[in-house]
């Protein structure tokens, strides 16, 4: 099985210096790319391998590129920003990837601001990764100091210059536009679309936004092509491998790159162990914390876009909450929605203040304090919360385990109510 993005990466060691990254294969294309390749030449080789963004959204690469701009009379310069800012419940793939390889970020980084012609990219990097940081700073100094970064890098005519933006921390800057504003020295609050960034993004000038595990995957699909890329996945609509990741009460909590497509009995059972001894498996979310609940029926289910969203939710950024027989499904979802609550950016009044009520909705119920007409409210909330009904995704998002919390953990709810009292405690 090969493993192209973690077949650096050491746990426990030192990520490669650019030296050893060197002799390892990297920077082979950024080579190939800038000195044999068109930017059109790069966008159809990514477009052609299926890979979609990593993030949680799935948006494909390759036509998220193709919607920038080009001629002489774009405004310039153009941006790569790199969304670094991994807050997702449950979520750190990308912070194993830049921790054990940022020389592989970099080396995306570069081909994928030559193939949309921007100069100038910024990593947005989640604060408390500071380990990272030291890591990626030392990555870029080196990378610079070798010609990989700069002006005419590898004597192409291609400049690009890469900064590292250590984020003030906000859940509310996983979403695109929300992570622009801050960059500009803004309040970090989503922006309404169009325009989409590709057309008028920083600064108001073409702008993508591409999430660490999506751009780690560019140089490989440059350096082998895209059927290669798309042979790697266990599905035809998809490419490539995907890192994997479950945390709860399993033997081997953990992250693993796996080919797209491997199920979820695989991943919980194989790779993480299954459940510790004393625990049973109850339900899932697949994808981080604003994915909605799957069950044990679903543990064959495929974990890729199509997949996960006819079984009813969604792959998110693929790590796995698994939730146990001695966990309270009640407390967790509180738990969940005071998160969401918290990271409201506060711009919409449905998010504002429907988190907020929410959360102490849920906190009432598991006290002991809670009304059948609750669960009402409940539902009324994940209707009014829900898609198309807020300025940007984070209040659907954090509404999705709730409403299958809804659907699933109904006994559980009016048991509560019933007995007023939690019977976990």
């Amino acid at each position: 099985m090969e493993r192209p993005l973690t077949r650096n990466i050491r746990p426990g060691e030192e990520p490669l210096e650019i030296a050893s990254y060197v002799r390892a294969g990297g920077y082979v294309a950024v080579r190939k790319a800038l000195t044999s390749m068109a930017p059109q030449d790069v966008i159809q080789e990514v477009t052609a391998s299926n890979l979609r963004g990593r993030g949680g959204a799935g948006f494909p690469t390759g036509k998220k590129w193709s919607a920038v701009p080009t001629g002489s009379d774009v405004p310039r310069p153009k941006y790569l920003v790199v969304n670094a800012d991994e807050m997702e419940p449950g979520t750190f793939k990308d912070r194993m990837l830049m921790e054990g390889d940022p020389h592989q970020l970099i080396e995306g980084v570069i081909i994928s601001a030559f193939a949309i012609e921007a100069t100038i990219a910024y990593i947005f990097l989640r604060a408390e990764y500071t380990l990272a940081a030291r890591r990626l700073e030392r990555a870029v100094a080196e990378a610079h100091a070798e010609g990989y970064l700069g002006r005419n890098i590898l004597g192409s005519g291609f400049d690009l210059e890469l900064y590292l933006h250590t984020s003030a921390g906000r859940y509310i800057c996983g979403e695109e536009t929300a992570l622009l504003s801050p960059l500009e020295g803004k309040r970090a609050i989503p922006r309404a679309k169009p325009p989409y960034p590709q057309s008028s993004g920083l600064w108001g000038k073409p702008t993508v936004v591409n999430n660490v595990e999506t751009l780690a995957n560019v140089p490989h699909i440059v350096n082998r092509g895209a059927e290669w890329f798309r042979s790697l996945a266990r599905g035809d609509e998809d490419g490539g491998t995907k890192i994997y990741g479950a945390s709860g009460h399993v033997k081997r909590p953990g992250a693993w790159e796996l080919p797209m497509g491997t199920t979820i009995r695989e991943i919980l059972e194989e790779h993480a162990d299954g459940m510790l001894e004393g625990y049973r498996f109850r339900a899932l979310l697949p994808g981080g914390a604003s994915t909605g609940f799957l069950l044990e029926q679903d543990l064959d289910v495929a974990m890729d876009f199509a997949s996960m969203e006819k079984a009813g939710s969604r792959l998110g950024t693929g790590t796995m909450i698994i939730l146990d027989d001695r966990t309270c499904p009640i407390g967790m979802l509180r738990n969940l929605e005071h998160f969401f609550a918290q990271e409201s950016c506060g711009w919409c009044t449905p998010c504002r203040d429907g988190l907020p009520w929410t959360e102490r909705t849920l906190a009432s119920i598991e006290a002991g304090k809670g009304e059948p007409r609750d669960l009402d409210v409940l539902a009324m909330h994940v209707n009014f919360l829900g898609p198309g009904k807020t300025f940007c995704a984070h209040a659907p998002g954090a509404m999705e385990p709730l409403e299958s919390g809804l659907k699933y953990f109904r006994d559980d709810f009016e048991r509560h109510i019933r007995d007023k009292r939690c019977p976990w405690r």
